[in-house]
């Protein structure tokens, strides 16, 4: 159902992308008077309204249409995504200054990339909570198995001292811990799980099964200031899958709560500087995030394929990024090295709160709604 429905997203995002463009396609032949409005015309196009004076009925051009509309398919994208890339800071000048029907705009270039990532990562499982597996040496992996007979021994004395004794319920607490992180080091490890199934489904030792019995016994505390909010949340938290699937969902469907978050803390870094306003800093932050969001759907898709593109990904990720915020600050605002150098320093401390909000946004809605 993720599939389907992060495809379908990805249809709707292109289209609406597609909506906001100037229509485009080809023109033929005058026809006396525009189809549309009425109006006489001379050339390929009406002066009035801008249909193209030759309307098109074959089949092929529907399924031009459709591509064009799905994927945004056209000149302006190659031209676009290069200087994104390479140029940011011309890119977002140029789009700023008025130059614009060279290149795809950047809010539909945004609504059609966060949502056509989200597609990437359903199928990757890039938003799926990852087990912690190292590669172990022959030596290292003889001394966990040996940890583990050990742990294994101390849970059986422990679920031993914990029957019958006062503060039972606190001990038993401890045991579900430690069977918790045996299953975990099994699953590392490639052994059969020595804990029995669960009633309840959940695989024992999984952050599903945590997550479930920190709530059923207390441990994971939800104070929303309304007790109904609160029993809603618990619900949805003992069925950890459904949590997820929930946030997932409204994080795609949100994404463009990012604009409003960004904007203000862009703002904040030319707030004595006269001549940008905050149109300026939102067509900078919706390229960024464009930048931002291809480049997490590349490492999303070419990770599992290539093992060693972890290195790559690592250093397009803590080299790249900043690199190409300096690089589209200095661009964009006309900055001096230095001026572009602080920024993009205090940018990335930004970028932190600016996720954080809207991680939270995401997780009260996906939880309340």
């Amino acid at each position: 159902m993720v599939d389907i429905d992060a495809a379908g997203g990805a249809a709707s995002a292109g289209i609406l992308a597609g909506a906001m463009e100037r229509p485009t396609g080809h023109a033929g032949d005058a026809e006396g008077n525009c189809t549309d409005c009425g109006q006489p015309v001379e050339g390929r196009f009406c002066a009035n309204c801008g249909q193209p004076t030759h309307v098109h009925r074959s089949l092929l051009h529907l399924g031009e249409e459709m591509l064009h509309g799905v994927l945004h398919f056209d000149a302006r994208i190659w031209r676009t995504l290069p200087l994104l890339a390479i140029n940011p800071g011309r890119l977002t000048r140029e789009w700023v200054q008025g130059r614009r029907t060279r290149y795809v705009s950047p809010l539909a270039m945004f609504l059609f990339t966060v949502f056509l990532m989200f597609f990437a990562f359903s199928f990757t499982g890039g938003l799926e909570p990852q087990m912690n597996t190292t590669l172990m040496t022959p030596a290292a992996r003889a001394e966990a198995i040996r940890d583990l007979e050990e742990a294994r021994a101390e849970l059986a004395a422990a679920r031993e001292a914990a029957t019958g004794t006062p503060g039972a319920a606190a001990l038993e607490m401890g045991v579900r811990a430690q069977e918790n992180a045996i299953s975990v080091m099994e699953a590392q490890l490639g052994q059969t799980p020595s804990v029995a199934p669960r009633p309840d489904g959940l695989t024992p030792g999984s952050w599903q099964a945590q997550v479930h019995d920190a709530v059923g016994s207390g441990d994971l505390k939800v104070n929303m200031g309304n007790g109904a909010l609160n029993d809603k949340i618990k619900k949805k938290l003992l069925n950890p899958d459904l949590a997820l699937y929930k946030i997932q969902q409204t994080a795609y469907k949100f994404s463009f709560l990012l604009i409003p978050i960004s904007i203000p803390f862009v703002a904040l870094l030319f707030l004595w500087r006269r001549g940008s306003t905050l149109y300026d800093h939102g067509v900078f932050v919706l390229y960024s995030l464009t930048a931002m969001s291809i480049l997490a759907m590349f490492i999303s898709i070419l990770g599992p394929l290539w093992r060693g593109f972890a290195i790559v990904g690592s250093l397009l990720v803590t080299v790249g990024v900043p690199v190409h915020m300096f690089a589209q600050l200095k661009g964009a605002y006309g900055l001096s090295w230095f001026s572009a150098a602080w920024r993009t320093l205090f940018l990335l401390l930004f970028c932190i709160f600016a996720f954080t909000l809207f991680l939270l946004a995401i997780i009260m809605l996906g939880l309340t709604g």
